[in-house]
């Protein structure tokens, strides 16, 4: 029996991992912010879990690369491993959306269809756009973290890759508007 989770979990386990990242970071410095992101998200799966009776699957994804990753990079003490990570991540999303729109089958749907109801037409545009947003992303990402400082690699994770995402999704709500189906039967 799935449960209705807690406004704050969704929130929460999205977010927090990040912030108590960038905090452990400023105050000491990438090796145990990558330790405190491992046990937030893990905390965050054990909260989803207890409440919802199940884990989502992009959330499970996620943690099986910061597991992977951050493990990897607390193991062999290289902070290159916890870097790669959102290239990694952006280039799974990238390559599902990508892929799944090529042979007209769009993950977006199955995921989001009952909470944001589009026309076919809508899917296969956003699930284009998300693929290659995601895409650049990934290529954001490797570009930052081998050209600059660690300092301007963590905020860039933690504000920038955010605000890029914002923004990209506030900017598609016309093609989400002009894609919504048709209202006829429920005028009625």
């Amino acid at each position: 029996m799935q449960r209705t989770a807690p406004r704050w979990l969704k929130p929460a386990t999205e977010y927090g991992p990040l912030a108590l990242f960038f905090i452990a970071y400023s105050v000491e410095g990438l090796l145990p912010a990558t330790a405190v992101l491992l046990a937030a998200t893990a905390l965050g799966l054990l909260l989803s879990l207890f409440f919802l009776r199940r884990v989502p699957m992009m959330p499970l994804v996620t943690a099986g690369v910061v597991g992977v990753f951050g493990g990897l990079t607390l193991w062999l003490q290289d902070e290159t491993f916890i870097k790669m990570k959102p290239t990694i991540i952006n280039a799974i999303f990238a390559a599902i959306l990508l892929g799944g729109h090529a042979i007209r089958r769009y993950p977006l749907q199955l995921v989001l269809g009952t909470s944001l109801p589009m026309t076919e037409t809508g899917w296969r545009q956003l699930t284009l756009r998300l693929g290659l947003f995601f895409a650049v992303l990934a290529g954001l990402n490797e570009l930052v973290w081998r050209t600059q400082s660690t300092d301007v690699w963590v905020a860039f994770k933690v504000f920038g890759l955010i605000g890029l995402t914002v923004a990209f999704m506030m900017a598609q709500t016309p093609l989400i508007l002009r894609h919504r189906p048709r209202e006829s039967s429920r005028e009625n």
